[in-house]
């Protein structure tokens, strides 16, 4: 068995087990070559030491990889690793038609006509590759949640081949057609018969032969009278179930010849219900004749040889389980039964057995003789007339025709037949059905055919029912405090089959949203696993109205303070420039004041950086040194121009441009103007605008000695 999490092929990597056959077991998985969800099939471990059953398995991939098309489940990859044989195949969201069918009880008429034509454009697609399925039924049919019908398991196809006689029975026994029932010819045509039985079936609600024994339903495939599906549904069309009937007719060469002639009718039938289309053969004699060489008989012979009791049991035990479309060798356990006591009645339906029926029949008188010989024995001995030694323990003894049944239940198959062979009973174990049981663990026989005590024929087949297990499970304790997929992985662990997508939400004030809290039925709970069970998951605290403060003039921290007092959140913090608000303090806020929000709710503000404006200062009569150091105080830039001036000393300010007091932008350039002293009386150039050279101690400004003008 496969762990989740590991890989196959280095590529391969195993997310979830999503069904289980006879011989293999199916998960998800993902390619991670290619990025993409595949289904792998994986043989199981008790079948990859029986060749017979790995040449099978293969057989699938080789006859499915070839065929490309929209109805056939696509084969993607096939390998081996450590023992472990797997087919990578396409990934089907969907359901098996056979649990649609159970789902919606039956089919309408326009439904079951559109999957039967999709179904048979995939067989024309592999008729045309000269691939038979052999094992068509809705067990088999897969439908997508977008309504795609796709054909899968090729598990007993085969490709075709007017030489084959096979003495296998295969596919599932209520769908089975007449010559796979004799072990005989397959073609085409048997998928076709397949497919009108299945098509019966989503009409109907029912396939149209049931029985007691697989045995029994074979028996009607070959001579039994099908029940017309109207008598049951009446609202079938006439040409429709003329359809079926042509599909399932006993001789292959009464049926349609191919899937195309199928879809042909099919399609006159959605359009003409009532219409007289459908084209019946008539009965004949002149049926094709097969002869039969003398290895062709040996064969069927070893072929009709008594399989071991370990087979029968395993194929028994996958019929039963419902897994009998893989073809595990259940078909090989009623062919015996039929072979050794019905064949003189198929016989009559197949004119080419004539001269095989006389030999069938040499033998059964043969079988019958000395039926009749041990029959007499017993009587003689019953009256006195032999003694063979009789004693307490003859039920028992080798030498005794009838055997005093055991009581096999509490005991597992394995345990039965050990005690069989211990007790020289000759008794055979068939297991016709598992079931749950809350008294026997699981593998025990729950129930036997024969009671204890009761006198049996030697070789008397017993048939037990075996126990699954209890179907209560109890609700795992440790799910409070997980997710949601966390959750459904544990159940689905444990067991349990029906935790797809049932939610119920429920406010905690402790345990985070999304996180399980508990389930309906309750943890810890006893129920069946295939009860439904209700995750109760955490959608975080109740949530509070509340009433948002007025931040505004106060700082971030006292802003902080009162949306905590409330149960709200400080969002973002921005900061601008205000002429009206004092820096440091809130200027506005996201959610307006005294509104009513949430708990929780986030309120994002914006926080003053001071004003924009300042006053420009008086730095008249100041030093120009002290003028700069003014203006940098406010954040203001300053610019010199020098004049002559008669009443105040070289580098004094006498003047600026813009008027003290005044309210300017930070940054703007103040125009401040200085002293140059007295005007000579030689006339020389106006100052220069601009600032001098550095040097001067009067405020860094050089002035020309001897009342000259200033340097250019």
């Amino acid at each position: 068995m496969l762990r989740i999490g590991m890989f196959l092929g280095n590529r391969y990597e195993i997310i979830s087990k999503i069904g289980s056959g006879g011989m293999s077991d199916v998960y998800k998985a993902k390619c991670h070559k290619l990025n993409r969800f595949v289904a792998i099939k994986v043989l199981k471990t008790e079948f990859a030491s029986d060749q017979s059953f790995v040449a099978k398995f293969r057989m699938e991939a080789q006859s499915a990889a070839c065929l490309s098309h929209p109805n056939i489940v696509n084969i993607y990859d096939v390998g081996e690793e450590n023992g472990v044989h797997y087919i990578v195949m396409e990934l089907i969201d969907g359901i098996t038609l056979k649990k649609y069918i159970e789902r919606k009880k039956k089919l309408e008429i326009r439904e079951s006509i559109e999957v039967t034509m999709q179904v048979a454009r995939g067989l024309e697609a592999a008729h045309r590759e000269h691939i038979i399925h052999r094992d068509i039924k809705p067990q088999n049919i897969m439908i997508s949640r977008e309504g795609k019908v796709k054909v899968t398991d090729f598990g007993i196809a085969r490709a075709a081949s007017s030489q084959t006689i096979s003495s296998n029975t295969m596919g599932s026994v209520h769908y089975i057609s007449p010559e796979q029932a004799r072990g005989g010819y397959c073609d085409e045509r048997s998928d076709i018969y397949s497919l009108g039985i299945t098509l019966y079936e989503m009409l109907t609600g029912r396939v149209p032969f049931e029985g007691d024994s697989t045995v029994a339903v074979a028996l009607l495939h070959i001579q039994g009278e099908m029940v017309p599906p109207r008598e049951y549904e009446p609202l079938i069309p006439v040409s429709l179930e003329k359809i079926i009937l042509k599909c399932t007719q006993k001789k292959p060469e009464r049926r349609y010849a191919s899937a195309t002639e199928l879809i042909e009718d099919l399609k006159k039938c959605l359009s003409m219900p009532n219409g007289d289309f459908v084209k019946m053969a008539p009965l004949t004699n002149n049926s094709p004749t097969t002869i039969f060489r003398q290895s062709d008989i040996e064969q069927i012979k070893r072929g009709s040889s008594r399989v071991s009791v370990e087979e029968e049991r395993r194929a028994e035990k996958a019929y039963q389980m419902g897994v009998e479309d893989e073809g595990d060798g259940y078909e090989d356990e009623y062919e015996d039964e039929y072979d050794d006591e019905y064949d003189d009645e198929f016989d009559e339906d197949d004119e080419s057995d004539s001269h095989f029926e006389k030999i069938v029949t040499y033998i059964m008188i043969g079988v019958a003789v000395l039926i009749v010989i041990i029959v007499a024995a017993i009587g003689l001995r019953a009256c006195g007339v032999f003694d063979f030694g009789s004693s307490d323990t003859t039920a028992e003894s080798s030498d005794s025709t009838k055997v005093t049944m055991v009581n096999f239940v509490g005991k597992t198959v394995e345990e039965a037949e050990k005690e069989i062979k211990e007790k020289n009973l000759n008794l055979t174990i068939r297991v016709s059905e598992y079931i749950p049981s809350e008294e026997y663990a699981k593998d025990q026989i729950v129930e036997q055919d024969y009671k204890e005590g009761d006198v049996v024929d030697r070789s008397t087949t017993v048939t037990v029912k075996v126990s699954t297990g209890s179907n209560k499970l109890a609700i795992p304790a440790d799910l409070e405090g997980k997710t949601e997929q966390e959750a459904r992985r544990s159940l689905r662990s444990a067991g349990f089959t029906n935790v797809a997508n049932a939610v119920q939400e429920q406010n905690h004030e402790t345990i985070a949203a999304g996180t399980v809290i508990g389930t309906n039925p309750g943890i810890g709970s006893v129920i069946d696993k295939d009860a439904e069970i209700v995750l109760i998951v955490s959608a975080g605290p109740t949530v509070k109205p509340v009433e948002v403060p007025d931040l505004r003039n106060m700082s971030e921290e006292s802003a902080r303070a009162a949306l905590e007092d409330r149960n709200l959140v400080l969002g973002s913090v921005e900061r601008k420039n205000s002429d009206e608000v004092e820096k440091d303090l809130v200027i506005s806020q996201s959610v307006e004041a005294h509104s009513t929000v949430d708990e929780g709710t986030t309120v994002n503000i914006v926080i003053s950086k001071g004003s924009s404006s300042v006053k420009v200062p008086d730095v008249r009569w100041g030093t120009l040194k002290e003028a700069r150091e003014a203006m940098s105080k406010v954040d203001l830039l300053i610019d010199v121009r020098y004049e002559y001036d008669d009443d105040n000393p070289k580098g004094t300010v006498i003047g600026q441009e813009t008027s003290p007091g005044e309210s300017v932008k930070k940054g703007e350039t103040i125009v401040v103007i200085v002293s140059y002293g007295p005007e000579p009386t030689q006339a020389r150039p106006d100052p220069p605008v601009q600032e001098p050279p550095a040097g001067d101690p009067n405020g860094g400004e050089t002035v020309p000695e001897d009342g000259g003008a200033p340097a250019a």
